[in-house]
């Protein structure tokens, strides 16, 4: 039964997508208002239906019901409840019935929000977006079909993948991927529906950018808890292996933050129309692109899924969605014509375009090294590209983005006025020095981290001005005290503001990778209990060697001690081995001491079975949570100047 309701709820949702992506077009060619109603309609019913079926999948996993596919590929008795639910997202056919429900929330919001409003525009907006459902409807029905029925009916099933069942970061980085991910897709249909319609002014801008932002906050924030899971259950001590799905997350970021910043140039000076939808259509691409090289299994990856032709059906869809997108560009390219010029070579416009640069090439850049050992193997190569190709690569174009970062808020709009280049770069600019000087003198070992470091000031500085600059001007204006005058600045101004918020996150950020890179010293050692390891100003010790029978594992834990002077405990640490039924290698999961100065990280790799010793990867690293907490002050900056104020509030803030 719950199979049956599943599997019927998508193939009338694959009916009722198909439908409105009909009706709408024809809707709208014909002025017939009803069909145009019916196909929004359709939006609505599409969303119920893909949370019934997502409801029932989460019914069957839960009550174990072996007879459907999904549940026998991914489900276990003996997995947490917590676990067994959000495998729903675990593998390959779950992912995609998540992922179907999650775009059927956004058609549904779209519509609510933009119904009446937009007239042709919207609606072939809405006929796009039900496009994009027909594609991923019709893999659940075909090749990634959750509710294929199984008989004999198994007794029990292996469980979701252990790395996915080692953390409860599970339960939250995939959601604010997806959400990420398909949240492109809606700026992408506006884009679409403006060449269409020809209505090719700032309109789909206006209404798509707190869309687009939202998606933007959710891939930031699952980039970054993506990078907090592979550190806390990988057990290799790093955050960022350039991994191809890594990677593949890593790309529509880059695009969507040149199209965010490009978006800007265009509604102040009417530039860079056609660059602008180039880019929301690239990202788009490269959002289908990632999710292609996640499931077809093309590409090695630990996040990867590996089963089925699935990979056929994406690389058509990514086909047809490029030729039809250069089509219809290629047809407006002129009614898309530039309606500014650059005035001034230094100017904000300028640095905006460097900065759309900049992000091109680095994405670009991440593009080739992923792709790369796949065009070698069409050719009978075998090429693997690693993390050096990338940080020889990519390290210069992150140091000029982070150079830019500070360049961008000190330049107005236009250029510069005569004789304030100095009063604008002088501050930011003595501040880079000072910090390159300091570096030089204590021997950082490498250039680039002297000028991560030395443009993270420079950036820093300038940001600081602008609030600055703006709190004086207040006070000098109306009399109001220095936190009244910040108050009301960043209110009356959220989307600039907040932009430098998220600039702030950024500069932690990179400092923490440049830090935590740099800096990081490491050591494996055998202790026997009661014996200590000493690193980096830490001293650890071993007190025993336990183990622990769970239902689904057995865990190997190596209980730690980080002892001051005297020998006395200050801190437990408890890395271990995770033994999954399921599975022929353990998991590890480290033992970890976080700070805002550094890391004291410990890494279990062997133990004698009675316990007598055990084998540590001990590592000290600076930083690393800046890196944690810059990404959730880029999110919330990002959403600080996207999300309106209550009125209440609004009055509050201008009384």
């Amino acid at each position: 039964m719950t199979r049956i309701l599943g599997l019927t709820a998508v193939i009338v949702a694959l009916a009722l997508a198909a439908y409105g992506m009909v009706a709408a077009v024809v809707g709208v060619r014909r002025r017939n208002g009803a069909l145009i109603h019916s196909a929004q309609m359709a939006a609505y019913a599409n969303f119920a239906l893909m949370s019934l079926a997502n409801l029932a999948m989460i019914y069957a996993l839960v009550t174990h019901d072996f007879s459907i596919s999904y549940v026998a590929q991914v489900g276990s008795r003996a997995t947490p409840v917590f676990f067994t639910i959000i495998s729903l997202w675990g593998s390959l056919e779950g992912s995609i019935l998540f992922w179907g429900w999650i775009l059927a929330g956004y058609t549904a919001s779209v519509v609510f929000f933009t119904r009446g409003k937009l007239g042709s525009l919207g609606t072939y907006a809405l006929s796009v977006m039900m496009a994009v459902g027909v594609f991923f409807y019709m893999l659940l029905i075909g090749p990634a079909n959750p509710f294929h029925a199984v008989f004999p009916v198994p007794l029990d099933g292996p469980g979701p993948n252990t790395l996915l069942q080692n953390h409860p970061l599970m339960a939250i980085h995939p959601p604010f991927l997806y959400l990420g991910y398909v949240g492109m897709t809606v700026p992408f249909a506006f884009a679409m529906g403006a060449l269409v319609s020809g209505k090719l002014d700032d309109t789909w801008l206006r209404t798509t950018r707190r869309w687009t932002m939202f998606a933007w906050i959710c891939l930031s924030l699952a980039i970054i808890f993506g990078m907090w899971w592979s550190y806390d259950v990988l057990g290799w001590g790093g955050y960022w292996a350039w991994d191809p799905v890594e990677n593949a997350s890593f790309m529509p970021w880059l695009t969507a933050t040149a199209f965010l910043h490009s978006v800007m140039v265009q509604e102040r000076r009417g530039m860079l129309r056609v660059w602008n939808v180039t880019l929301i259509v690239v990202t788009f691409l490269l959002t289908v692109l990632g999710t292609f090289l996640t499931r077809s299994g093309i590409l090695s990856s630990v996040h990867a899924f590996t089963e089925g032709t699935i990979g056929l059906w994406f690389l058509a869809f990514i086909a047809v969605v490029l030729l039809a997108s250069l089509v219809m560009l290629a047809g407006r390219s002129t009614e898309l014509g530039s309606r500014g010029n650059l005035d001034r070579l230094v100017s904000r416009e300028t640095a905006f375009l460097l900065n759309n640069l900049f992000l091109a090439a680095f994405c670009f850049t991440v593009l080739l090294g992923t792709l790369f050992p796949l065009v070698a193997a069409l050719r009978g190569a075998k090429v693997s590209v690693g993390a050096p190709f990338f940080n020889s690569m990519s390290v210069p174009l992150m140091v000029g983005l982070l150079f830019l970062l500070g360049v961008g808020p000190a330049l107005p709009w236009r250029g510069l006025a005569e004789g304030s280049a100095r009063r604008q770069f002088l501050p930011p600019t003595l501040a880079a020095l000072a910090v390159a000087a300091l570096a030089v003198a204590i021997r950082v070992p490498s250039v680039w981290a002297i000028l991560a470091f030395s443009f993270a000031a420079f950036a820093a500085v300038a940001n600081v001005q602008e609030f600055v600059a703006g709190v004086s001007g207040r006070m000098t204006a109306h009399g109001e005290s220095p936190p009244l005058a910040l108050a009301r600045l960043v209110m009356a101004n959220r989307r600039r503001y907040g932009g430098y918020i998220a600039h702030f996150g950024v500069i932690a950020v990179a400092l923490g990778i440049t830090a935590s890179s740099t800096y990081r010293s490491e050591r494996e050692v055998t202790l026997k209990p009661g014996a200590t390891v000493a690193l980096s100003g830490y001293t650890v010790r071993l007190d025993q060697v336990t183990a622990q029978e769970q239902p689904q594992r057995v865990v190997v834990t190596a209980e730690m001690s980080l002892v001051d002077a005297e020998g006395r405990s200050i801190y437990a640490l408890r890395p271990r081995q995770n033994f999954f039924k399921s599975a022929e290698q353990p998991v590890n999961t480290p033992g970890v001491r976080s700070s805002f100065r550094n890391d004291l990280y410990i890494n279990l790799l062997a133990f004698e079975r009675d316990g007598s010793s055990a084998t540590l990867h001990v590592i000290v690293q600076p930083l690393v949570a800046w890196i944690w907490f810059g990404g959730l002050i880029v999110a919330f900056g990002a959403a600080f100047g996207t999300i309106p104020l209550p009125r209440r509030a609004r009055r509050k803030v201008y009384a």
